[in-house]
């Protein structure tokens, strides 16, 4: 409103500005004398105003018929295109510069003046290779995704901006959570444009959403041939795919590639714990034990992990508890100090009923570092060596507010899963979990209440003094609301 305002007044002073002007100049005395061929002019100021103006026309004019001029001579030399290309030099100018506006409006924000100035630019350009982008951009930025869309599949008409209508589409069923079409249109924007980083990223973020393993490494190696991904990165990620695709290793109908592609997982990462593991029961299940057990110390060696005890206590499932404990000291040698080192090796002990030497071996674990694990091994300890009912429960009360150790937790969303998955489910991000003690104990699934239905079901015979009623073991298979699965462990 002020600004229209502004014009307003601006103009009323520009017309009586001029106005003053031409009443001063004709009560002006004087003039100009112009003498040609010995006939002389006089002129009066507002004559010579006028004559000024009209020679500047005149001049303007003689300049465009001199310009056409030479563009007839050109025409007739045989350059056919000379005419044209006259009197499209005016409409090209205006067309690049309302192509230019646009492009202004779009960096500022304004889809709706962007839209404009490319229907103008389009109007004087006629070329939709350049005007279209703008279009389906300002489109976009509006609200308008059926506009947006529209001009994308115009785009897929021509080879020069295929590739970018693909892209368009593809960013717009992402935003609709179509992934199985958007997954469609990023093979093709990478058949188009391999080297593209983002439909890289984007094509193997879908590819592992949908299990296509096999597709997803072959992208991942065209990242690492394409400079997108340093070569030790790349190991690590093809050997989260190569588990992916070993997943179900131990299933009835696995077959030999899959086994080889579980060890082949270790093999290019042995620090990776999961493929360890399937490795490692592949090899079981071949009849390999020296392989299951090279490979089982040397992932222990790199991050000690319950579910590498497990494994390696199935290499001999037969085996009596002090025959484990000895074939399990050579396990931990290398890290015997380690918290779940000791864990275990107090499981094991439990297990063998020898609870002096339990007590021994977690030490002052449960005060140092306290986790439900734990404290519900102490408190089976405790009950083991026969120790009144208020400290076992009282272990078993401090438990259940007791932090869950380390867990399986995304690194980007802080999401805790109850086992490794290559993606994660939460924010569908590619190979972030790692093993450690999560920020939050409440979310996820916790991996240390749940021994001590195991540990306290390994003293049931040791517990005739003890009520029943009297062992809280209902309160503690409970955790804060959420009932605690079973999962076996080395002391089985």
């Amino acid at each position: 409103m002020l600004w229209s305002l502004i014009k307003i007044l601006v103009f009323v002073a520009v017309i009586a500005g001029m106005a003053y002007g031409s009443v001063y100049l004709l009560e002006s005395d004087g003039g100009v004398m112009i003498t040609v061929a010995g006939v002389e002019y006089s002129l009066g100021p507002f004559q010579t105003v006028l004559a000024l103006v009209a020679l500047v026309g005149i001049v303007w004019l003689a300049l465009r018929l001199a310009g056409l001029l030479v563009a007839v001579l050109r025409f007739l030399n045989g350059d056919e295109t000379a005419i044209s290309r006259y009197f499209d030099r005016s409409r090209e100018q205006k067309g690049y510069q309302a192509l230019a506006d646009g492009l202004m409006a779009l960096a500022s924000g304004e889809g709706r003046a962007a839209m404009d100035k490319a229907r103008k630019a389009e109007r004087y350009l006629r070329k939709p290779e350049l005007t279209n982008l703008i279009t389906a951009q300002a489109a976009e930025m509006s609200g308008d995704k059926r506009k947006a869309e529209e001009v994308y599949k115009t785009l897929l008409k021509s080879d020069a901006t295929r590739f970018v209508g693909v892209r368009g589409l593809m960013k717009q069923k992402l935003d609709d959570g179509k992934t199985d079409v958007a997954l469609k249109l990023a093979e093709t924007a990478f058949a188009l444009k391999p080297r593209h980083e983002e439909v890289q990223d984007v094509l193997l973020r879908l590819q592992t959403e949908s299990k296509d393993w096999s597709g997803a490494r072959g992208t991942l190696n065209a990242k690492l041939k394409h400079g997108s991904l340093p070569r030790d990165v790349h190991r690590r990620r093809d050997a989260v795919l190569a588990l992916g695709q070993a997943k179900d290793v131990l299933d009835e109908d696995s077959s030999i590639d899959q086994r080889e592609r579980a060890i082949e997982a270790n093999r290019m990462s042995p620090d990776l714990i999961p493929a360890a593991v399937l490795a490692a029961r592949g090899y079981i299940e071949q009849g390999k034990p020296r392989n299951a057990t090279r490979l089982l110390k040397k992932a222990w060696d790199a991050q000690p992990h319950p579910d590498l005890a497990a494994a390696y206590a199935e290499i001999a499932p037969d085996e009596t508890p002090q025959e484990r404990i000895k074939r399990f000291k050579t396990l931990i040698k290398a890290n015997a100090n380690h918290a779940e080192a000791r864990m275990l090796m107090a499981e094991l002990n439990i297990a063998a009923e020898d609870f002096p030497e339990a007590r021994r071996a977690l030490g002052d674990l449960f005060e140092t570092e306290p986790t439900q694990r734990s404290l519900t091994i102490m408190a089976a300890i405790e009950r083991g060596e026969g120790s009144k009912d208020a400290v076992v429960k009282g272990f078993l009360a401090k438990a259940l507010t007791s932090p869950r150790g380390p867990q399986w937790v995304c690194e980007n969303c802080h999401n805790i899963h109850a086992e490794w998955v290559p993606t994660c489910e939460n924010c569908h991000s590619f190979d972030t979990l790692s093993w450690t003690a999560p920020h939050e104990a409440e979310a996820g699934v916790g991996t240390g209440a749940e021994m001590l239905p195991l540990i306290v079901g390994a003293l049931e015979d040791h517990s005739e003094d003890v009520p029943e009623e009297d062992v809280a073991v209902d309160d503690a298979e409970t955790v804060e609301g959420e009932v605690v699965e079973e999962k076996p462990t080395a002391a089985q």
